[in-house]
């Protein structure tokens, strides 16, 4: 724990997870038409975005920044290509290692939802006054900075 101390009680934390936890729901399905349909699954979106921002991603990078198993990587990652949205191809340096890249097909995805997303956001954060946008943002970065650099074991 920091150097912070809660101010929550029991109660106030256990309201605080009820609503991350539909929060998470709601945005997952409404923040964007392409995931709702059903066809890329939220995990494979967050993995075609990791490997857009990348250029391209060995299959132990892939498994570490999902927090996977390599064959649980492997498994996204077949059902990305089956779709046309990923491809392997060898790394020039190391013919051993197997890079995955996006296609132009599965960059055009990235690039739907994320507009799609940043949309619907835009909505969203419509009924909090321009204050609480600000405050709203300063308290989701930090809570991203924890997450990012805590160790999960």
């Amino acid at each position: 724990m920091t150097a912070h101390s809660i101010g929550l009680s029991r109660d106030g934390i256990e309201r605080l997870a009820d609503i991350i936890m539909v929060l998470q729901r709601c945005c997952v399905l409404n923040l964007s038409a392409e995931l709702s349909k059903g066809e890329v699954s939220f995990p494979q979106f967050f993995l075609l975005g990791h490997i857009v921002d990348s250029d391209s991603l060995s299959m132990t990078e892939i498994a570490e920044r999902m927090k996977h198993t390599t064959a649980a990587a492997t498994g996204l990652v077949d059902r990305l290509e089956n779709l046309g949205y990923v491809q392997r191809r060898h790394d020039a340096g190391d013919r051993r290692k197997v890079l995955v890249q996006t296609t132009r097909k599965g960059q055009a995805l990235v690039s739907r939802i994320r507009a799609d997303i940043v949309e619907k956001l835009t909505g969203m954060i419509a009924v909090l006054s321009p204050e609480e946008q600000e405050t709203w943002l300063r308290i989701y970065e930090k809570l991203h900075t924890y997450i990012s650099c805590s160790d999960p074991s």
